[in-house]
């Protein structure tokens, strides 16, 4: 069994929280974030069994450190085989960085005539990192990529993402507004110094 590097998520959540505190543009964020999460998921050795259970019947989202300011939320999406979520926003940035197995993002536009793919379809594969935000594209939908086995990714967020009002859209365009909350009724204490 590996032992729990902690110190890794510990690490990421200060370098941002720093980051963040220089209060830089959203391009900033997103490009010194996504180094820093790519350093993060370089290593599979730091994220706890109880954050990577997967749900026969849904996509599983668990909080791993939620900023005391609302600046930044940091979550594990588990994904059982051939899983999905709906096209959905975010309506704040957000980093995805994928840990274990693969994800495919297929970004969509809303126009007058309804909802339409945009660009085509990005396979994540461990060790990759992709950026959401209403300025840079904030629309998509995202599957597992394996229909037998299940794949965690670590999204990394500007705010805390279990308590923002977003929305899941259909092919006519229309939205419905949704609380996502969290699987994981407890937080993690990252700052345990006695487990690595």
């Amino acid at each position: 069994m590996m032992s729990l590097q902690h110190h890794r998520l510990r690490e990421f959540v200060s370098q941002l929280a720093a980051l963040l505190d220089t209060r830089p543009a959203e391009a900033e964020i997103l490009r010194t974030g996504s180094a820093l999460l790519g350093r993060l998921i370089e290593h599979d050795d730091w994220l706890a069994p109880e954050f990577t259970r997967p749900d026969p019947a849904r996509y599983q989202q668990y909080l791993l450190y939620a900023d005391a300011q609302q600046r930044f939320s940091v979550v594990s999406f588990v994904w059982g085989p051939g899983q999905r979520t709906p096209v959905h926003d975010h309506r704040v940035w957000g980093l995805i960085g994928m840990l274990r197995g693969a994800e495919v993002s297929q970004g969509y536009r809303r126009d007058a005539h309804g909802l339409h793919p945009e660009g085509e379809p990005v396979r994540l594969e461990p060790g990759s990192v992709e950026a959401v935000s209403p300025q840079v594209g904030d629309i998509h939908r995202v599957s597992n990529a394996w229909d037998d086995r299940i794949s965690i990714s670590i999204h990394v967020y500007g705010g805390n993402i279990g308590a923002v009002k977003r929305a899941v859209y259909q092919e006519d365009g229309s939205e419905k507004t949704f609380i996502s909350g969290y699987n994981n009724a407890f937080l993690p204490n990252i700052w345990d110094l006695s487990h690595g």
